[in-house]
C-alpha cells in the first residue's frame, strides 16, 4: 500500500485484467519500482483493467524522472519503505487490513440556467452536474507506518492520525476550502483501516519487507 494521494493525470496502456472486490487485492504483495525501489500505486478503470503504475511520490504532487517499472517488492534487495501515512522515511510497521477501493469521477457536464448565466455570467448556479468514471484507486491490504504513526494506530486513535498526517501534507492539500475536504477523504480511509486491522503487526528488518510477524501463519 502506498501513500493516499491520487493526483497524476498521465496515462498509460491496459495492462492487464484484475477482478476488483472488496475482499481481494489486485496483487498479493506490494509492488515497488525496479529503478528508485519505492512503492507503486495501481489504477483501473471501471472493467477492471489496469491502466496505470503511479509513483506514491506522484500521488503527494512531486515529479518523476520515470516511469514505474513495477515488480513486487521482495523481488528488490533493498526496497525503500516509507510511511504509507505521513511519508516518513523508515518505516517500523506493516499493518494488514482489508483492502481498500476508491473510485474517482470526472465532471462530464455542467447545467446552468440561461436567464442566471446573462445576469452572472461565471458566477451563474449550476443546476445539474454528470459525471463518469475516471480511475478506481487500488490501496491494498498492507500499510507501512513509521514509529510515531505507529503509535496512534495502537491505541486508535483516529483523529489523532488524522492530524499527524495533515501536519506533514503539503500546503496545496490543507489550504483553505481543500482542507475539509483531505480531512474528510483521511476520515473515510482511516476509518476502513482501523475497522478491518488484523491482530499484531510485523516488524520491518533487513530482508523482511512484508515484516517480521509474531504468529508462525503471518507472513514474514
Amino acid at each position: 500500500m502506498t501513500e493516499h494521494l491520487p493526483q497524476s493525470d498521465r496515462r498509460s496502456e491496459p495492462i492487464e485484467l484484475v477482478v476488483p472486490s472488496p475482499t481481494s487485492a489486485p496483487t498479493p504483495v506490494p509492488l515497488y519500482c525496479r529503478r528508485c525501489r519505492r512503492g507503486v500505486n495501481i489504477r483501473f478503470n471501471n472493467l477492471g483493467i489496469v491502466v496505470q503504475y503511479l509513483h506514491a511520490a506522484e500521488q503527494g504532487g512531486q515529479r518523476s524522472d520515470h516511469d514505474p517499472e513495477p515488480i513486487p517488492i521482495t523481488e528488490i534487495p533493498d526496497p525503500i519503505i516509507e510511511c504509507d501515512f505521513c511519508s516518513a522515511p523508515d518505516a517500523a510497521w506493516i499493518y494488514r487490513c482489508a483492502n481498500q477501493f476508491s473510485e474517482h469521477r470526472r465532471v462530464t457536464t455542467q447545467v446552468i440556467g440561461v436567464s442566471d448565466y446573462q445576469s452572472r455570467h461565471r458566477a451563474a448556479r449550476v443546476r445539474r452536474t454528470d459525471t463518469e468514471h475516471a480511475f478506481t484507486q487500488a490501496w491494498g491490504e498492507q500499510w507501512s507506518a513509521c514509529g510515531a504513526c505507529a503509535d496512534f494506530i495502537e491505541v486508535r486513535d483516529l483523529y489523532g492520525l488524522i492530524r499527524r498526517v495533515i501536519d506533514a501534507l503539503p500546503a496545496k492539500y490543507t489550504r483553505g476550502k481543500h482542507l475539509m475536504r483531505t480531512r474528510g477523504e483521511l476520515h473515510d480511509t482511516y476509518s476502513e483501516v482501523f475497522d478491518t486491522l488484523t491482530p499484531g503487526r510485523g516488524r520491518i528488518a533487513p530482508g523482511y519487507p512484508l515484516g517480521i510477524w509474531p504468529d508462525a501463519e503471518a507472513i514474514s
